[in-house]
């Protein structure tokens, strides 16, 4: 296990009515505040009265910004910015998923910084101060309302690039699990693809003594595999919705990840999906991760699937050792297809190979030109994982 810092300044107020503290909690950092949100389905389902109720009570004024995309685009970020620095808004709320969350953060490192936010994301080292940033969570998914992460996507040059800052973790999250209840069952299962290939980038690793981390990561991993098909078939459970909701935040606030994992593998291949074809993330991950675990399956690899199969699918530890690792790859594959419904191939998302080789060197690009993760890929292996994905 190698040194790490770890740190989640992040205050979580969760459970069922917890909104009701919002308006008192935010007002301890400003007065005015930039709402940010995506479609109109927090007015239907009353979140947004609820919110707006609770800042007005302790008097902290409120300005707008709406329709942020699934795949939140640079263009909203550069509204919101200007929007908060024509009327010097001192924070941002996030009312939705990570999209929502992922956009309030840049837009609150924009605010401290004098050139185009774009620079923000293509160059993390440049994110050193911002507004604080407050979330309301209506989607199990990034895990975007602990942690300093934000994936945005610039259409015109195919571009979807993740950043980071410490600044940018959430000061306060609001995660009530009656807020997930209207998500839709395809999204519900992309959200929970979503938190599954979080871990797994965090639990496919190289380096030697994270076993706290791992098993850490296979209760995540069990949890998502025993509550996601009862959220998708019963999706006002309340037990499900909870234990994704804290799954998806534990999955990607550096828990699992500090101190033993590498750099990610299949969300770099994905973001180029989503950057050329906006295809919804999770989708794109469930497709991806099993010809990504088949790719790089061998004699150096084996041992971790094997551990992964025994200690998660329960599968019998005499069998032989590649037996193991692709019933566990075949398991994870059912999973997605058969109890989450998700497309098993890219062709079902309307995808055609005609931009792989441009997608999988952009996808190596970003990574200094090899994605170093639980194995080293290139170009050539990134296109191949494309093509058995199809």
């Amino acid at each position: 296990m190698y040194n790490f810092n770890f740190q989640v300044a992040t205050k979580v107020l969760f459970g069922e009515g917890q909104i009701k503290h919002l308006g008192e909690e935010i007002a301890k950092y400003t007065d005015k505040v930039l709402l940010v949100y995506g479609g109109g389905s927090i007015k239907r389902n009353g979140i947004y009265d609820s919110a707006v109720e609770q800042l007005k009570k302790h008097k902290v004024k409120v300005f707008e910004l709406s329709n942020v995309d699934p795949n939140p685009r640079i263009e909203s970020v550069r509204e919101g910015v200007a929007i908060c620095k024509e009327n010097s808004i001192g924070g941002v709320l996030a009312i939705g998923g990570g999209s929502s969350i992922d956009c309030s953060k840049v837009i609150s490192a924009g605010v401290k910084y004098d050139g185009d936010p774009w620079d923000l994301v293509v160059d993390k080292s440049l994110v050193k101060d911002s507004i604080p940033v407050f979330t309301v969570l209506t989607l199990a998914a990034t895990g975007s309302e602990m942690n300093g992460n934000a994936v945005i996507s610039n259409m015109e040059t195919n571009e979807k690039i993740g950043t980071y800052g410490r600044c940018l973790i959430p000061k306060l999250s609001v995660l009530d699990p009656t807020y997930t209840f209207s998500v839709p069952a395809r999204h519900t299962a992309a959200g929970t693809a979503d938190i599954i290939s979080h871990t797994f980038e965090n639990y496919f690793t190289n380096v030697d003594g994270g076993y706290l981390q791992s098993r850490m990561a296979e209760a995540i991993l069990k949890t998502c595999f025993h509550y996601g098909p009862i959220a998708y078939n019963d999706p006002t459970n309340y037990d499900a919705r909870a234990n994704l909701m804290w799954a998806s935040s534990w999955a990607i606030n550096g828990l699992i990840s500090a101190g033993s994992a590498n750099n990610w593998s299949v969300h770099p291949m994905e973001h180029e999906l989503s950057a050329f074809y906006d295809v919804t993330h999770g989708e794109g991950l469930a497709i991806l991760t099993p010809h990504w675990m088949r790719h790089i399956l061998s004699d150096d690899t084996v041992s971790k699937f094997v551990e992964y199969g025994v200690n998660v699918w329960g599968i019998d530890s005499s069998l032989d050792r590649f037996d193991i690792a692709n019933m566990a790859i075949d398991k994870t594959e059912e999973f997605f297809t058969k109890e989450l419904h998700i497309p098993a191939t890219l062709r079902e998302l309307n995808l055609t190979n005609k931009d792989f080789d441009k997608m999988a060197k952009k996808a190596v690009q970003v990574k200094g030109g090899s994605i170093q993760g639980f194995v080293e890929l290139h170009a050539e292996d990134v296109k191949k994982i494309y093509e058995m994905s199809l």
